[in-house]
């Protein structure tokens, strides 16, 4: 039999490859072919552009090769930066963003096909990169060190899997637009017990942890009506993971998008950047419930873990605790279960007032006008239940901001003072629940007491510094700080967490990225939110309008009138928690200059 000729040489390798490919199938899938095809035609272009060429496109990932790595890193910022371009014109649902993943080395080559270890580690980098990101191999920044225009983060060191040695592995950091002020490599934050004042790079630390996503447990209940339930035990088994510094959760809003679909754990693995699932079935038959979970290996399918669980459900919190430390246990070589521990949380001894919360917590998530009020409804009944349930005041907090944020309820003076008196009595109830603790942060931020601020966030963030909403708040709350470089950092790794987040962390992004200077970047963020505002579409106008770019910055001027044809500058701008004059000042000239009036 002939064989087909092989090549050695060395090459640059770009792997890139579809965030949550399944998932959009699944909701739409002539939709997700289309966008599929006309953004592999975006790789043609910058690839061939930078005299490299595509050797493969199988399934929803791309291989191309480059000769040199300065091409195949600048080919595949331009093309994240088209991508971005092209997402923002898209609704929320049908986004799609890529992974990319570059190595150098030699490879095998024939006429349709490369081969090698070059190749695997350049996949395991894609896996490594946030979506929309790039990651590169210790040889190929070795090689584009010092080229005009190209900076990069280091991310330390990586066990691959099937690679034989760790990884050195780097983040590239894009080539975009620096304004006046701008100039230089972006400060980011460090994870850990750092204060606000000590961070530095919150991915360096963070990537290198065990990551697990938990899928949404199946309710095998003969009520369909007991859904909540199964959702609420699976949020719950979340948070109890994501109280362990060793680990690196996947919230819940991400996890729950796989809810009623057919995946492999590979997939979810593939998607969700993570290591490990875990998944499972709940049961509840009157005052008894079964749960079933199982550990798994995302990579190759192992089960690493198996158990049952019968309990009466007045057991249910210990039960809670109990999984967690098994699933962590399980964990192979890198977590010990002793660095889980509850935090002494008061919970009720009401299976009634549990139940209500539950319930209540399901209404929330739905985010309607309706769901809202229910949700208070059952919050207000578990509370009456048992008047010393921390959660249930923490929620009811939470749920009143809610309303609040989203138009359902006018914000009044009343309206603050009780979300504060809920608050402070779930803290005073629980000392222990990091819920109070990061509303309360929330609500001192827009007093501007900033002290207070920092000392409700650091609590927060001790207690859970694995939930998406307490890490990208380390974001906001350094932005309005007036350190917003390094809160960028803190957004961006709570879209780690949550790689399917609600509007309000592009907002929030966008607001850090605008308070940077960075107005490219920002203008980019606030194009991800599916329903800009006028608030929105104001701020688009002023990064523009910084960047000497009247017509599209008159363009957003003037839909941000015809959404509010009562803005002004100052109504923009007095209640926005700055605590530096000169950031305050800055917006309002930004604002200004957009042509806004007064």
């Amino acid at each position: 039999m002939d064989r087909s000729p092989l090549e050695k040489r060395k090459s640059t390798i770009l792997m890139a490859d579809v965030v949550g490919y399944s998932r959009l199938v699944a909701q739409d899938i002539e939709t997700t072919l289309h966008t599929l095809q006309n953004y592999r035609k975006v790789f043609s272009h910058h690839v061939t552009e930078h005299a490299g060429w595509i050797v493969n496109t199988p399934g929803d990932s791309i291989l191309a090769e480059f000769k040199e790595p300065v091409d195949a890193v600048r080919s595949a910022a331009k093309i994240q930066n088209d991508l971005a371009k092209q997402n923002a014109e898209l609704p929320g649902e049908e986004k799609m963003f890529f992974r990319i993943g570059i190595s150098q080395g030699e490879v095998l080559a024939e006429e349709n096909g490369i081969y090698g270890n070059e190749v695997n580690i350049a996949a395991r980098l894609e896996g490594l990169a946030i979506p929309g990101g790039i990651c590169i191999s210790s040889i190929v920044h070795s090689n584009i060190s010092g080229t005009y225009h190209i900076e990069c983060e280091y991310l330390g060191e990586h066990e691959l899997k099937n690679i034989s040695r760790p990884v050195p592995v780097y983040r590239v950091l894009f080539d975009a637009p620096r304004e006046p002020g701008g100039e230089g490599k972006p400060a980011t934050p460090q994870a850990g017990n750092a204060t606000l004042s000590e961070v530095s790079n919150p991915a360096t630390a963070r990537l290198s942890k065990p990551s697990i996503a938990v899928l949404p447990f199946t309710n095998f209940s003969n009520d369909q009506e007991q859904e909540y339930f199964a959702d609420g035990m699976t949020e719950d088994i979340i948070t109890e993971l994501s109280r362990s510094k060793s680990l690196l959760v996947i919230a819940r809003n991400s996890t729950f998008t796989y809810k009623g679909q057919a995946v492999t754990v590979q997939q979810v693995g593939k998607d969700l950047g993570v290591e490990y699932v875990l998944e499972g079935s709940v049961r509840k038959d009157g005052n008894r419930v079964r749960i079933t979970a199982q550990l798994v290996d995302a990579i190759d399918g192992t089960h690493l873990w198996a158990e049952r669980f019968d309990r009466e459900l007045k057991d249910v919190f210990s039960l809670q605790d109990e999984m967690a430390q098994m699933i962590v246990a399980n964990i192979p070589r890198r977590v010990e279960a002793a660095n889980l521990e509850r935090a002494n949380t008061k919970v009720t001894e009401s299976v009634a007032a549990y139940d209500l919360l539950l319930r209540g917590k399901d209404h929330h998530h739905k985010r309607t006008r309706e769901d809202n009020a229910k949700a208070l409804e059952m919050l207000d009944k578990a509370i009456a239940l048992d008047p010393d349930f921390a959660q249930a005041h923490a929620w009811k907090a939470c749920t009143l901001g809610q309303a609040s944020a989203r138009g359902y309820r006018a914000w009044s003076e009343e309206l603050a003072r009780e979300s504060v008196e809920l608050a402070e009595k779930a803290r005073e109830l629980d000392e222990g629940d990091s819920e109070s603790h990061r509303i309360l942060c929330e609500l001192h931020i827009y007093e501007q007491q900033f002290d207070q601020a920092e000392s409700s966030h650091e609590r927060a963030f001790s207690l859970n510094p694995n939930d998406p909403r307490i890490v990208a708040q380390r974001g906001q709350l350094l932005t309005w700080l007036g350190k917003p470089e390094e809160g960028v950092g803190w957004i961006e790794l709570a879209r780690r967490l949550d790689p399917y987040p609600p509007d309000g962390r592009a907002d929030s992004l966008g607001q850090a990225l605008f308070s940077a200077r960075r107005y490219a970047e920002a203008v980019n963020a606030y194009k991800l939110i599916g329903s800009p505002r006028y608030s929105h579409h104001a701020n688009m106008a002023a990064c523009y309008a910084m960047m000497d770019e009247p017509e599209p910055a008159a363009k957003h001027a003037a839909t941000a009138l015809k959404l509010n044809q009562e803005i002004s500058i100052q109504g923009l701008v007095k209640d926005l928690p700055y605590k530096q004059d000169t950031d305050r000042e800055h917006h309002m000239q930004a604002l200004q200059k957009a042509g806004l009036p007064e």
